[in-house]
């Protein structure tokens, strides 16, 4: 099976192969990246039409070389990436979070939800079911840091914002860039700690699977 990667932020790249290599090593991977799609987002603060083009246009590539399934990994665009969804049905076109919040809502009804990235705490929270309080953290500064190359910053960062969480029922970190954090946030919180990389992994093995 090849699966194509769609990517807005450098950082995702080794989370997602890594989820890979321990759950389905036999996946054929392709990555394509444009990390310039989370900088116009950055800039504009909201989607666009003409991101949604974009988003199109990384789907009909990805298409065209034979991948059995596309998997986002950009957390900030999920009305785009549905663009695409509906585009290449019934290929299975997955948002990188729809599998990790199908897990969050059976774990509880106030989920902790943990971003680096602005925008993601606007578009993702009405991706959860109404059912479910969503209570939104930033990690000021930690993508700026992992930007620079200073993970240690990065984490630790994450850390001490996941302490406003400890509350919650479960923490969901919103991000693939942020989920080898996970030991280090339920240690933290004491909370069970949920990430995109291994939820969408496991979503895609089913869903191909039932296609084979």
């Amino acid at each position: 099976m090849r699966i194509a990667l769609i990517h807005a932020l450098k950082h995702s790249i080794a989370p997602i192969e890594a989820a890979f290599a321990t759950a389905w090593p036999e996946a054929r991977l392709m990555n394509l990246l444009d990390d310039s799609l989370s900088a116009d987002l950055a800039r504009d603060g909201q989607l666009t039409d003409a991101m949604t083009e974009r988003f199109l246009a990384l789907g009909d590539y990805a298409g065209a070389t034979g991948a059995n399934a596309i998997l986002f990994t950009c957390s900030a665009f999920g009305p785009c990436i549905e663009a695409v969804a509906r585009a290449h049905a019934p290929m299975p076109v997955l948002k990188p979070n729809e599998a990790m919040i199908e897990r969050a809502v059976t774990m509880g009804k106030r989920i902790g939800l943990l971003s680096t990235f602005p925008p993601t705490l606007v578009s993702m929270p009405p991706e959860f079911p109404a059912s479910v309080q969503i209570v939104p953290k930033l990690a000021e500064g930690a993508l700026a840091a992992l930007d620079r190359g200073d993970r240690t910053t990065h984490d630790r960062l994450i850390v001490e914002a996941s302490r406003d969480l400890r509350d919650c029922d479960v923490i969901a970190l919103a991000q693939f860039s942020i989920a080898a954090t996970a030991p280090l946030v339920a240690e933290a919180t004491g909370r069970p700690v949920v990430t995109t990389p291994d939820s969408a992994v496991e979503k895609l093995m089913k869903l191909l699977a039932t296609k084979a």
